[in-house]
């Protein structure tokens, strides 16, 4: 297949773009500088030039592809996320559009953030909430609102994804324990975060695309519940820093925007992802990576 891929140079996108030409796949890159066209020709991909801001580019893209992964995302700030998330609604109904009246899938990255669980564990039965989720963002319901109308579109949820080149969730919390001094977690730490290899991500994204199956949520989760302490632990001991409880406002001292991720408990399972795509993970879990010395340079 043809396979567009949005964000192909990141950290996710990129292990996108190996797995899918792993696999077999021709991908058309979605490149917004000359630099990002350069590196997706490097990884074997066509670069096509454009952007998630230019819905016109996106819509002509889609058009010679068979298929489309959205993994790009700006959160470079908190205070550019509701227009991040503006932006990202219409680039995905911009690839929708260029499918109109076919059944070739677009699959994109979600989270777990806006899903309402009804059991302890989190499963890919349990659907988004039709709000939007933090800051307005709230891929899934775009992405079923998409499915209803007749586009083959499905969602791969993310948890915490680690790995070599990380540049989110385990970098901030290691930058803001070496700016503390301390690496911390709230109350006794037990609350759970999913967790998964960024190479068993991209994974999922391909065995979707392949499967394609019309509302499909796939949850690409190999560490169903990481307790925070233990995450904060190995972050302590990476930095050679203490680490500590907080409860209260030292607690959102301590973790800023990141205050509702290192204190909410939201453990997640995989078996229906791992039995309808034939996913069985394989990379080191996150507190193996974090043994890492790369995660603590610089």
């Amino acid at each position: 297949m043809r396979v567009l891929v949005t964000g192909g140079t990141g950290f996710i996108g990129a292990a996108v773009v190996r797995e899918l030409r792993e696999a077999g796949h021709h991908v058309l890159g979605l490149a917004r500088s000359q630099r990002s066209a350069d590196a997706l020709a490097a990884a074997g991909a066509e670069p096509v030039r454009g952007s998630l801001e230019d819905p016109t580019a996106l819509h002509a893209a889609a058009g010679r592809a068979d298929a489309a992964i959205h993994t790009a995302f700006d959160n470079a700030s908190p205070l550019r996320m509701r227009r991040a998330a503006r932006t990202e609604r219409a680039a995905l109904e911009a690839i929708a559009a260029g499918f109109s009246g076919s059944l070739r899938p677009l699959v994109a990255a979600g989270g777990f953030a806006p899903v309402r669980s009804v059991g302890p564990l989190i499963t890919e039965e349990d659907s988004a909430s039709d709000r939007a989720g933090l800051l307005g963002r709230n891929v899934e319901r775009t992405l079923m609102r998409l499915a209803a109308a007749g586009t083959n579109a499905s969602v791969v949820r993310l948890p915490c994804v680690h790995g070599e080149g990380d540049r989110f969730t385990l970098p901030h919390l290691i930058a803001l324990a070496r700016r503390h001094g301390r690496s911390t977690f709230a109350g006794d730490g037990a609350n759970r975060i999913p967790a998964v290899h960024h190479v068993d991500a991209a994974r999922v994204f391909v065995g979707a695309i392949e499967r394609a199956v019309p509302g499909a949520r796939y949850d690409a989760v190999a560490e169903e519940g990481v307790p925070f302490r233990a995450i904060a632990e190995a972050i302590g001991a990476g930095l050679g820093v203490p680490t500590v409880s907080t409860r209260g406002l030292a607690t959102l001292r301590a973790f800023g925007a990141y205050t509702p991720y290192a204190t909410a408990d939201r453990p997640a399972y995989s078996a229906i992802t791992r039995e309808q795509l034939g996913w069985a993970p394989t990379g080191p879990g996150v507190l193996a990576d974090l043994e890492r010395p790369e995660y603590f340079e610089g």
